[in-house]
This record gives structure tokens, C-alpha cells and sequence, in this order.
């Protein structure tokens, strides 16, 4: 007798074996596996799902029918716990947010259904965010952080704040803009008192700036903006060039930087002691040294304090190191301090290499720029007073020319000079621009100095200049280790010219280059202090067979005036005459190797 199979009768369809079939099915379940637990046929389960076009459902909408099932189930049970309403809730809440999910899907909503709290964006009025916002606690950062990390020299000029008047002669890059521009942001807090910056170049003065939103946004995590910063408390932080034509219509402490490098510094000072001249506002002057004709020498020594006066009321000042090292309230009623590199190391300062200095500065730099020594420029081939005329605002002034862009000049002709590094030696490169009209000016847009780099690394950095700008001539001095450079730039750029000097190539160079500076029509920034002082260490020799040259130390242990030889460099096809047009038929011929 054959076995018979007896299959259990199904039971009854209803709803709810269909919704929990469902269910199953969304929540990843095959069908055989739903058959066997709902003992439902298994063809049944197949055509319900293609029928109703399970498969298509959105998930949402699947989410939305397990929220039903479940909300179903709390309201028709009859005694219900505290967790029970909660739920409920919580499972109301969540079909409503599906609700505005699937409007805004369908095309029918905006940003409003999935986030109701968009639709008070735009009612009435909206209160503006506070400027430069500054809470108690982030101005309590910035004040208490302000003398951390400062040396023993830059504490001492915290103490003499007390003077109204502050004038300080001091060593390269020892910190004084970096401290006074923390010194007087936090005198902006703490007084409401504006503060005004004042530089050679508004590009300089702009350094203040920087220092400033640094320092807020590291210690406070505060963004500073406004070229003028405005503080919540009513004070601004004000930073001008010395050719800014409104500087006297403000008032505040003022901070006058490089004044000895500053061209017409009488006629500035009147301004600038003028926006200080209420009693609750100080001065304060700072700067590396120039020459004794510069007339911040005046102000400094004193002499300007006797000018006019009865020979009873005239003073004398000792303003010797010795006498000014530990700073001094003078009879020019000034506070007066000398800081030189030696100084500031015994302050604290261990930022610098002196071994490094000597060799790559001149003992006239090196005195200069670091000792606080006057410079003598009776000997040099060029004058402070001629080079202080060649000085410009950049920033007002050069409107085709944007540093901060990838084509700093567009597409606009340059010409890049080169003065390779030796033994001890930096390396100068320099980007001009020539007129481009005749009789027009040749202005320097960039200068750079490296350290340490061998002559292909040189070279790459020439490369890189030349991708940024568009270079239409290339001059360097191949003499000594130039030549290798020489050859490296000559790869991608053939029509480089190499020098190899000669007491006749230097006369030729620094005679052309005498006659753009005297016609003022050689321009620099006023902020590029160090071509300045690059072009007075060049100075006149006489060769042992009676012909004359020009030297700037360059010995395999000493650097030279890198930066001046770099300009000298770009112009020497520059012809002689009133126009100076490099385009000009009367020309001096040169040839090259």
C-alpha cells in the first residue's frame, strides 16, 4: 500500500497573516522560509508579492508599514504601561517625520518639510552676528597669554609702556613688530583705545595685521576680519604706509616701524605725533639703524629736540650703547633703548646662529643690522638718500602687480636676475619689471634669497619663477660656481645669459644702474629694506694696475651685496640717455658666452 501524504489544512487567510507575510518578506526572509513558519502555501505568499508589487515599495514606505503595525498593536492593547505611551509617541513622531520625507521626495516639498525649523528663518528681523566677537573667556585667553614666550627685552619694553614717548634702536628680526603688534591688540581690549600702524609701505604695516589675527586665532580661536579691525569694544586697529593722504585724521597709540628707513620722516613724524597727541596716548618708534643724515637720527639723539631753541634749554643726550643698553628716560623726555643681537641673546633670545650671520652678511651689514651701527656711505658707490627716493608703496601704488596671485603679473614681460650662492654665500634672485613705455620706470616685484642649496636645487628655483611669471630674459653671474647653475637653467631656458665679471662688466653695471637711481626710475618697495642696505655695501676699488672697480666683499666667507648685483644683473643692457628704452637703437653690445 503506497504511503499517502497528508498535508496539514492551511489556516484561514486573513489580514494580518498577509501583513506579517509582508513584513517577513521586507525584512529579508525568502519565501519558503515565511511558508513553512505561517504554514501558508508558498504559491500564496509569490502572489501576493506580485500583485501588490511588494518589491517596489520604497523603503520608506517600508519603514512606514512596520511603524503602523507596531502603533496598531500599542493602541489596541488595553492596559498600557508608561513605556507604552512612550513608544507610542515616539512611533507618532516617526510616522509624521516619514510623512515629510515622502512629500519632499515626491517632488511636492522643500527644505521646510524635512526641517520645520527653516520656515522662522526668514521672519522679521534678523539680529546680525557681532564683528570680530570676542566672549569674557576668549579675552581673558588672549590677556593672560600675551607675555608667554617673550623674551627678557621684549618684557622690558611691556614695563615702558608708562612713557608717552618710546624709541628704541634695535637688531634684525628680534621680535619688536611681533611684540608690539601683541602689545597693542591687548591694550585695544583692555582700554578701548584705537591703535594706529604706521610703516614705510602699507605692505609692511600690514605684517602688524597678521601677527594679530594669528595670534587671536590660536590662542582664543578667534577670526579677526576687516582690513581695519574693529573690536566689539569700540576700539579699531588701524594699519597705514607713511603715503596714506588721511593718516591725520586718526587718532590712537601709535606704532611707527623701520622710521629710520623711512623717506621724509620729519614730515611724517608730524603726522604721526599728531593722531597720538591726547595725553592718554603713547608713541612708540623702532627701527634698525641707517646713516646719521637720515633725520630719525636727529629725533633720536636729540638734536631735533634742541632745533630752535635757547642754548639754556638745549640738552645733551649720551645715546652710546653702554649708556642705553638696559633703556633710559632721556631729557628729551623719551625712553630710549639700544638692543643689539648680543643683547637680545642675553634677553633669552636663542633664535639665531651668530657664526651663520658674519658669514653671510658683510662686517658693514653685520654692524649695521645687528650691532645698531650707523652706516658711512661717503665710500659706498650709492647713497641712502639716492636709494630712499627709489622707495614706493607697493600695494597703493603697483595696481597690475597682485603677490598673493598664481601669475603674480599675468602675462606681462619680466626679467629674473640671478646672483648664485658660493662657499658661506647666499644666493639673490630678483624679478623686474620693465617700462613699458620710454623713459618709464624698471620696478622690482620680488626679491628672494636662499641659503645652503646646490646648483641644480638653484636652478629649480629659477625654473619654478619662471612658471609663474612670464620671463622673457634670464641674466646670471656664471662666475665660480655660477657656471654650473648657468648651465642647469640653460636645459630649460637656452637663451639665458651668463656674466663672468671684470672690473670693466662692474664699472658698465653700477654706471647704468647710478643713472636709473639719480633719474629715480629703479623702483623697490618701501618695505624691501635689505636692497637698500644691499646696494651700500658696494663700493669703489682700485685694481693693482690703477684701473677702477666696484666690490661688495665678495669673499668665499662673506656676502656682498647679493641682492644689488642681482638688479645690476637684470638692467645692463639698460642703454645710457635720457630714455633708457630697452628697445631704443642706441645700445651698448655686449657679447655672450
Amino acid at each position: 500500500m503506497d504511503e499517502q501524504v497528508i498535508n496539514q489544512p492551511s489556516p484561514e487567510v486573513t489580514v494580518e497573516i498577509k501583513r506579517k507575510a509582508q513584513q517577513m518578506y521586507f525584512s529579508g526572509y525568502k519565501i519558503a522560509e515565511i511558508s513553512r513558519q505561517l504554514n501558508t502555501p508558498a504559491s500564496t505568499i509569490a502572489s501576493w508579492k506580485d500583485r501588490e508589487k511588494w518589491d517596489d515599495i520604497a523603503p520608506v514606505g517600508r519603514v512606514e508599514l512596520a511603524l503602523e503595525t507596531r502603533l496598531n498593536l500599542l493602541i489596541a492593547k488595553e492596559e498600557k504601561s508608561g513605556s507604552d505611551y512612550k513608544e507610542i509617541d515616539l512611533l507618532g513622531r516617526q510616522m509624521e517625520r516619514m510623512a515629510r520625507v515622502k512629500k519632499y521626495s515626491f517632488g511636492d516639498g522643500n527644505e521646510v518639510d524635512l526641517n520645520p525649523k527653516l520656515a522662522n528663518r526668514n521672519k522679521g528681523e534678523r539680529k546680525k552676528a557681532e564683528p570680530n566677537a570676542i566672549d569674557q573667556e576668549q579675552e581673558e585667553l588672549l590677556i593672560n597669554g600675551f607675555l608667554d614666550g617673550m623674551f627678557n627685552y621684549q618684557r622690558i619694553w611691556h614695563k615702558a609702556k608708562e612713557h608717552r614717548i618710546r624709541n628704541i634702536l634695535k637688531s634684525r628680526q628680534i621680535g619688536a613688530t611681533y611684540y608690539f603688534a601683541h602689545e597693542a591688540f591687548i591694550d585695544a581690549l583692555t582700554t578701548g583705545h584705537n591703535q594706529i600702524f604706521l610703516s614705510a609701505s602699507k605692505k609692511q604695516a600690514l605684517q602688524f595685521r597678521s601677527y594679530i589675527v594669528n595670534y587671536a586665532k590660536q590662542t582664543a580661536d578667534v577670526d579677526l576680519k576687516g582690513e581695519t579691525i574693529k573690536l566689539p569694544n569700540g576700539a579699531e586697529l588701524i594699519f597705514l604706509g607713511t603715503n596714506s593722504a588721511t593718516a591725520q585724521s586718526y587718532h590712537g597709540n601709535l606704532y611707527f616701524d623701520e622710521v629710520f628707513w623711512v623717506p621724509k620722516f620729519d614730515v611724517m613724524r608730524k603726522v604721526a605725533s599728531g593722531m597720538a597727541a591726547q595725553k592718554m596716548y603713547r608713541q612708540t618708534y623702532f627701527s634698525t639703524p641707517t646713516t646719521i643724515a637720515h633725520p630719525a637720527y636727529a629725533f633720536f639723539s636729540g638734536k631735533a629736540f634742541n632745533r630752535n631753541r635757547a642754548k639754556s634749554e638745549k640738552i645733551e643726550i649720551d645715546i652710546s650703547h653702554e649708556n642705553l643698553k638696559s633703556g633710559k628716560l632721556c631729557a628729551d623726555r623719551q625712553w630710549k633703548q639700544i638692543v643689539s643681537i648680543y643683547d637680545a641673546m642675553e634677553g633669552g633670545c636663542n633664535l639665531f646662529n651668530i657664526d651663520d650671520l658674519i658669514a653671510e652678511n658683510s662686517k658693514e651689514e653685520f654692524e649695521q643690522l645687528f650691532l645698531c651701527q650707523f652706516a658711512d656711505d661717503n665710500s659706498s658707490a650709492f647713497k641712502f638718500s639716492d636709494l630712499q627716493l627709489c622707495q614706493v608703496d607697493s600695494l597703493e601704488e603697483w595696481h597690475d602687480y597682485k603677490p598673493f596671485y598664481q601669475r603674480p603679473f599675468g602675462n606681462r614681460e619680466v626679467w629674473l636676475g640671478y646672483d648664485p650662492a658660493f662657499t658661506g654665500d647666499r644666493a639673490a634672485l630678483v624679478i623686474v619689471a620693465p617700462p613699458k613705455v620710454e623713459g618709464g620706470d624698471y620696478r622690482v616685484l620680488h626679491k628672494q634669497t636662499f641659503h645652503g642649496m646646490d646648483y641644480e636645487t638653484q636652478a629649480s628655483r629659477i625654473k619654478q619663477f619662471c612658471d609663474d611669471y612670464n620671463v622673457t630674459r634670464i641674466v646670471i653671474d656664471k662666475t665660480g660656481m655660477g657656471s654650473g647653475v648657468y648651465q642647469e637653467v640653460r636645459k630649460f631656458y637656452p637663451m639665458a645669459q651668463g656674466l663672468e665679471y671684470n672690473a670693466d662688466l662692474k664699472n658698465e653695471m653700477v654706471l647704468k644702474t647710478q643713472n636709473l637711481i639719480q633719474k629715480r626710475r629703479l623702483k623697490f618697495d618701501s618695505g624691501d629694506n635689505d636692497i637698500v642696505s644691499s646696494f651700500m655695501t658696494v663700493k669703489k676699488r682700485i685694481t693693482g694696475t690703477g684701473k677702477i672697480t666696484y666690490v661688495s666683499d665678495r669673499s668665499e666667507d662673506a656676502s656682498h651685496g647679493d641682492l644689488s648685483w642681482a638688479i645690476m644683473n637684470c638692467i645692463l643692457n639698460v642703454p645710457y640717455g635720457l630714455g633708457g628704452d630697452v628697445s631704443s637703437n642706441k645700445s651698448t653690445i655686449f657679447t655672450f658666452e
